[in-house]
């Protein structure tokens, strides 16, 4: 029960809202980040979010052949004993990007190192900022989607209008152009 409902004493949400039983909005008016509002938020993500991809896998894999050059080198040194480390590279080059998204995505800035270079930030659809699990589920969910239903899965992006991705529409987050949103209405509580 919203605030409205308690300090009223009635079962009724706020007039000004469509609402269903919580005092929430739905639909279209649940999103802070609305296109039909704000459609410079959404001008350009899909490019910028290839960019950003790019860049990330970039950073991503350095630590990966760092370690692959360290082990090799061991290896060396260690006459053959070092180079039974080269089986924990598979799992670390599955943990490393998990906790990379994970905690980029969650963290203060909710980008990671490439969308903070274009300008980008992943919201959830009410507005709030991501967090570790968030983080590291959307990537996941990235890696499953373009894996089992191909890479022609990212062109659900250009038939929305907030140019979502499909693992976007799952958790329910948007990607927006943080130079734009300083202009745009900044989310408020529905109470």
């Amino acid at each position: 029960m919203s605030n409205y409902e308690t300090r009223n004493g009635s079962d009724q949400a706020r007039p000004d809202q469509a609402t269903w039983r919580s005092g929430q909005p739905t639909g279209d008016d649940a999103y802070a980040y609305g296109a039909d509002m704000n459609p410079e938020l959404y001008s350009g993500v899909l490019t910028k979010r290839l960019v950003a991809f790019l860049i990330d896998v970039v950073i991503i894999s350095i630590p990966v052949v760092l370690a692959t050059i360290f082990i090799a080198l061991f290896g060396v040194v260690t006459l053959g004993l070092g180079w039974g480390l080269f089986w924990l590279l598979s799992p670390a080059s599955i943990v490393w990007p998990v906790v990379y998204y994970g905690c980029s995505l969650g963290g203060p800035h909710s980008a990671t190192v490439g969308m903070r270079m274009l300008g980008l930030q992943m919201r959830t659809g009410t507005g709030e900022r991501g967090y570790f699990v968030l983080g590291a589920a959307h990537a996941l969910l990235f890696w499953a989607s373009v894996s089992l239903l191909t890479p022609f899965v990212l062109l659900v992006g250009l038939f929305n209008s907030r140019r979502r991705l499909l693992h976007d529409l799952v958790l329910g987050t948007v990607v927006v152009n943080t130079a734009a949103q300083s202009f745009a209405a900044q989310p408020g509580r529905a109470y």
